[in-house]
């Protein structure tokens, strides 16, 4: 057995109201890449974030390296070899490379900073990391991948033992992936311990060595590699949720004959090339393709987000007037963006102020109604199934999977007919995913259309009554959902198919 480099012993932490974590003990060893997973509001971010130096335990005590340690803030966490890699970057956009990763500890003489020196050890953390990038680069002229390998630089800079990285593939594409697999594994040879924390349980069982469960703010168990080894993501998901899962996805309904939307011939610049498709009531249409296919950017073309060079659009026979977001919402058109922390969401006001942010018009009469905003947050809380103390707290306090919801209830208090959901379970945990599968079977057994972007081909073959692929802009084909197969999807996508 390795040496254990990170000893957690009956760690506890309350926020006012909260018990976030309770008598929560795991060992950590030394070059080892651990699994921890559970739902949103397990307790997963609290406890990393107390060995990252963000928040201090109520009671208990971190041992690492065998002294025990309670940090005061983040940058003490990194000097004492503990750094985290957040899903959301730490990263300074208008700065080069080589500032972002020595970025509060540069190194100066007579007032001046040493670049030069920085320079060269930055190619170096860069070229451990086989990573082909400029350290005089802008940042913001990176890649999605390229800013998590200046993050991990920044990371190892600190000589840190212990890397926390906290859903490293949610942005990333296939390949990206197995880039980054790669690198985990060179960082573990090199006796380097990496918390992994994930929501995608297949890639979990792949990449760690030993799990950890947690649910409720406590560790349920703690998985050793021959158990790992023999595990599936079913038994995982039922650990975390508590229960035996029945099936993912809630049977499909029957949609009417009655055409609710109509994309004809629409393009866009040269991401959106000729796009005819249309969604019927009650109906769940699916939108299938690999990174660059075009999804989103016709989706944005629909919404008003995207100016469209050709074709048109039409909801329920009426064809839309108008190119702006405004037009398509007043049509009946909702679109819930696939990064729901930059656009979907102001993640600094209240879950109110999100909730009627789109319908605000609703509630003024000279003053805003503040009764009857709450009134409405309130309605959707319940509804949906939002886990909130207070609807007039910040949104940002919610776990992923209410996030969601709220972004969700925001585009439902519009009263649309069609509603685009792009990557609408992309971070969240398996039980939020089960419920938003079911808040959206719910919307079209009422009578509303669905337009569903993903990533995950197993969801739309779950969920759709058809699956529209593309690739480079075009529709390669539109394939019945209950007949289809994730290898039919992928031939599509790749162009392997017929048009």
């Amino acid at each position: 057995m390795s040496d254990v480099i990170l000893d957690i012993r009956d760690l506890r932490k309350e926020f006012p109201g909260v018990q976030a974590l309770s008598d929560v003990s795991l060992k950590l060893e030394s070059g080892e890449v651990h699994g921890l997973i559970g739902e949103n509001g397990a307790g997963k971010s609290t406890l990393v974030k107390i060995l990252a130096g963000v928040y201090p335990p109520t009671s208990g005590a971190v041992v690492f390296r065998g002294k025990a340690v309670r940090w005061r803030s983040v940058a003490q966490s990194q000097r004492g070899g503990i750094a985290m890699i957040h899903q959301e970057f730490n990263l300074v956009d208008e700065l080069s490379v080589v500032e972002n990763i020595f970025l509060g500890r540069e190194r100066s003489q007579f007032g001046f900073v040493r670049l030069s020196e920085l320079r060269k050890e930055a190619r170096e953390l860069l070229a451990r990391l086989n990573a082909n990038i400029d350290p005089d680069q802008p940042v913001r002229d990176l890649s999605v991948a390229e800013k998590q390998l200046v993050e991990i630089a920044k990371a190892i800079s600190c000589s840190a033992s212990v890397l926390i990285m906290d859903e490293p593939t949610a942005v990333l594409t296939a390949r990206e992936t197995e880039s980054l697999f790669g690198l985990i594994s060179q960082l573990r040879s090199q006796g380097v311990t990496i918390i992994y924390i994930s929501h995608i349980l297949r890639e979990v069982l792949r990449i760690c060595d030993r799990i950890t469960v947690m649910r409720d703010g406590k560790v349920v168990r703690t998985l050793p590699p021959d158990e790992v080894g023999s595990a599936n993501e079913k038994r995982l998901a039922s650990m975390m949720v508590g229960r035996p899962l029945a099936d993912h996805f809630p049977p499909r309904g029957t949609p009417s004959d009655r055409l609710l939307l109509r994309v004809s011939d629409v393009s866009s610049d040269q991401r959106v090339r000729g796009v005819s498709l249309d969604v019927r009531e009650g109906e769940i249409v699916g939108l299938a393709g690999l990174v660059g296919a075009g999804r989103t950017e016709l989706a944005e073309a629909i919404a008003g987000l995207r100016r469209r060079g050709g074709g048109c659009v039409e909801v329920a026979g009426s064809r839309l007037r108008g190119a702006r977001p405004a037009d398509a919402v007043r049509a009946g058109i909702a679109y819930l963006s696939e990064d729901r922390k930059a656009t979907g969401l102001t993640l600094d006001m209240s879950i109110t102020e999100n909730v009627v942010m789109v319908s605000l018009r609703r509630y003024s009469r000279g003053l805003l109604l503040a009764s009857k905003q709450n009134d409405v947050a309130r309605q959707y809380v319940k509804k949906l199934g939002i886990k909130v103390a207070d609807i007039r707290d910040p949104v940002q306090r919610l776990s992923g999977g209410n996030q969601q919801k709220v972004a969700l209830a925001k585009w439902l208090e519009t009263n649309p007919r069609i509603l685009i959901l792009d990557e609408p379970t992309r971070g969240v945990d398996i039980g939020a995913k089960e419920e938003i599968y079911r808040l959206i079977k719910s919307l079209t057994d009422s009578g509303m259309g669905c337009l569903m972007i993903s990533s995950e081909f197993n969801e739309l073959l779950g969920m759709c009554h058809r699956i529209a692929v593309m690739r480079e802009g075009q529709l390669m084909g539109i394939v019945d959902g209950a007949a289809a197969t994730e290898e039919s999807l992928m031939h599509l996508a790749a162009g392997v198919g017929e048009r």
